[in-house]
């Protein structure tokens, strides 16, 4: 099982930042949610271990929001 790397780990998070915003720039918000969706479940593929996108969705969960039923 691998664990979640939650440390700085991008070559160019700045760079990486700015790309993303700059793809969604003449998106509306309908389509910038369809994209990020996207752009999830195509990250979820390529990282594929089960344990580590589990990880990562509780992670990303809101504090204090009630789990997941």
């Amino acid at each position: 099982m691998t664990t979640l790397i939650t440390d700085p780990h991008t070559a160019d998070p700045d760079g990486f930042y700015e790309a993303l915003i700059h793809s969604q720039r003449d998106l509306d918000a309908d389509q910038a949610a369809l994209m990020n969706a996207k752009l999830v479940l195509i990250l979820a593929n390529h990282i594929g271990d089960r344990a580590v996108l589990d990880e990562a969705i509780a992670l990303a969960r809101p504090a204090g929001a009630p789990a997941p039923g």
